[in-house]
């Protein structure tokens, strides 16, 4: 989304004390212009006095005669302060409890750039931490907010019982943004990199003017009553253009091989499977009779025939063939020739402050780069030869990797060069092609992959259950960027059927449903496989492909008014109440129990098991 202002002047005035900027019902911010600061207030109450912004070294607070115009752009009616060189300026929309803003800077370039700095925030309960992306099984936090002391990335909520704030980026195309809370300070800025959170050993990269600016992310700053429309109208917001094709099928329903087989994987192994769902497992396919048999890391134990003839397999039983890849990663980390190119690995390799951007055991390649853009073409164009309908790709994060340099001089920032590298992806993918990302930027990734796991990887466990439900109760908002999001695969082997039971529910409530057990091999598996992935009430969820929403941390969630589901990850037996919009006859779709509800759902949910209510 870009909030470039098509103009008609309406008004130029002179300095006065104060501006007023009102949005939606009852916000506004109120800019003092002889102090370079502003209040804004959402719902009648200053939430946060005496904001502030910084462009590299520059303060708006810095002395100076300032004056305002206001413009229209669009429906936005656009507030423009001017400090100087430093320009803020604040979008409103017709009806909309929301505001935009951001900063610019005149004629220079910088890697800092903070539209919002405030010591004072009035506002209780919790603040949400974000992830970067979904590496390292880091997990979403909500902290309350006098104990909050994080920096978090894109996008927070302040939130309680009665209201919710959420400020995040709407482009994440050239900056990093981070939010930092440390003693009820807090403070929005573009330039945000970590060793950890971002994987980054360096300053963020230095972004040039644009017609003499410098130009911040756009910055949402939202308010509603219930802290999840909110952050769901934050999510609408980030209208980025989406560069993967439409998808216009059913929701994807996969079974994927790194769940149990991972390298182990054979041509007679990924045969036999094809086998288990064409001639036993009859009802797992999607509502259009699809579904996606993917081969992931290990693809290579076959040979070129062996693949080409495997993916023809899937196709003669109905079925469609998936793959495996890593486009900006190099796992070898020595030196030869790059696939499908002349160029060498070492020229494509990513290095910060001298040293080469090695993450998670493997090493960050330059997506600018011709060798690594050469290579991208020549495995895509190599899986669609073979036959393959969709690519799960994989390690994605270290395409934003800030770099000492990038091969594409037009390029200085981490996310400018990962844009690189998904636009090509994309164009290479087509219109027919799934494309799946597993570790990935949270926010970043959505306008060029049609599905993306919600966590880093998940097996079979309660624990795994409970880890990956984390990111869905409060990620779940972006559902509404991405077409589908996944639990990862969901395994039943070595578990029991109520722990298998929550596996499959933490999927259901995700949005999509990958299955991944070795049904090349007789075991238990088979005949969980064969009761729970034929259930057509189950596998009904999944038909909107959207993800449930919270209603009490990641223990009970609700989609539509329709659904209620309960995790229960503690070893004794727990009592759930939970209220419901209107009453009527509720079916537990595992037991198959109706149950009548007046006003509240009582449920009695075993340990280390989950339920799942519908209301008929």
């Amino acid at each position: 989304m870009k909030y470039i202002i098509t103009f008609f002047l309406l008004l130029q005035f002179p300095a006065h004390a104060q501006v007023n900027i009102p949005f939606g019902k009852n916000n506004k911010i109120v800019y003092d212009l002889t102090a370079g600061t502003y209040t804004v207030v959402l719902n009648g109450q200053s939430t946060f006095e005496n904001v502030y912004a910084i462009a590299q070294n520059i303060d708006s607070r810095t002395t100076v005669k300032r004056g305002y115009v206001i413009k229209k752009s669009g429906t936005a009616t656009v507030y423009t302060v001017n400090s100087g060189p430093l320009l803020q300026l604040f979008y409103t929309f017709p009806g909309k409890d929301y505001c935009i803003i951001s900063i610019q800077v005149a004629g220079m370039a910088c890697n800092y750039l903070s539209p919002l700095n405030t010591a004072q925030i009035n506002a209780s309960g919790r603040m949400l931490n974000v992830p970067f992306d979904n590496d390292m099984w880091f997990r979403y936090d909500a902290p309350s907010i006098e104990h909050a002391d994080f920096t978090g990335s894109e996008v927070t909520a302040i939130y309680n019982e009665h209201s919710g704030i959420v400020i995040g980026s709407l482009e994440q195309d050239v900056w990093k943004t981070g939010i930092q809370i440390h003693h009820n300070a807090l403070k929005v800025f573009c330039g945000y990199t970590d060793s950890l959170r971002t994987h980054d050993q360096k300053a963020h990269g230095t972004v040039r003017p644009v017609d003499g600016y410098c130009h911040s992310a756009p910055i949402f700053i939202g308010y509603n009553k219930d802290w999840r429309n909110a952050m769901e109208t934050y999510a609408a917001a980030n209208k980025t253009p989406r560069y993967v094709a439409a998808w216009k099928a059913a929701t994807p329903i996969c079974w994927n091989s790194w769940g149990v087989i991972q390298t182990k994987l054979d041509f007679a192994k990924a045969k036999d499977v094809v086998n288990f769902f064409h001639d036993s497992c009859t009802g797992y396919p999607t509502a259009d009779n699809t579904l996606y048999i993917d081969l992931d890391s290990y693809w290579d134990n076959m040979t070129p025939e062996q693949l080409k003839t495997f993916a023809a397999y899937c196709r003669e039983k109905g079925f469609k063939p998936g793959i495996y890849w890593a486009p900006f990663v190099d796992w070898g980390k020595y030196d030869r020739q790059v696939e499908g190119s002349t160029y060498r690995y070492k020229d494509t390799w990513t290095t910060q402050d001298g040293k080469y951007a090695d993450t998670d055991g493997g090493r960050a390649m330059d997506p600018t780069h011709p060798a690594t853009r050469q290579r991208i073409i020549h495995f895509m164009q190599r899986f669609k030869d073979m036959g393959y309908e969709m690519v799960k790709i994989d390690f994605l994060s270290h395409g934003a990797i800030e770099g000492d340099h990038f091969y594409d001089t037009g390029v200085t920032t981490g996310m400018q060069a990962f844009r690189k590298g998904m636009e090509l992806i994309d164009s290479m993918a087509g219109k027919n092609m799934l494309l799946y990302a597993a570790i990935s930027p949270n926010i970043a990734t959505a306008p060029y992959v049609h599905m993306r796991r919600i966590a880093c990887d998940a097996f079979n466990s309660i624990a795994h259950t409970e880890y990956t439900l984390n990111s869905t109760a409060y990620g779940w908002w972006q559902s509404k960027m991405y077409p589908y999001l996944d639990a990862d695969h969901v395994v039943f082997k070595d578990a029991s059927f109520n722990a298998n039971k929550a596996r499959l529910a933490s999927a259901l409530v995700t949005g999509s449903l990958v299955t991944g057990d070795d049904y090349a091999a007789e075991g238990p598996w088979k005949k969980v496989a064969l009761q729970l992935l034929q259930d057509k009430e189950l596998l009904a969820i999944t038909k909107n492909g959207k993800s449930f929403r919270p209603v009490d941390g990641n223990n009970v969630f609700m989609k539509d008014d329709k659904y209620i589901a309960i995790f229960n990850y503690g070893p004794q037996e727990q009592v759930y109440r939970v209220p419901v919009l209107k009453g009527g006859n509720f079916k537990e779709l595992f037991s198959k129990k109706t149950v009548p509800v007046s006003d509240t759902l009582t449920a009695k949910v075993q340990g280390g098991s989950a339920v799942i209510y519908f209301k008929q």
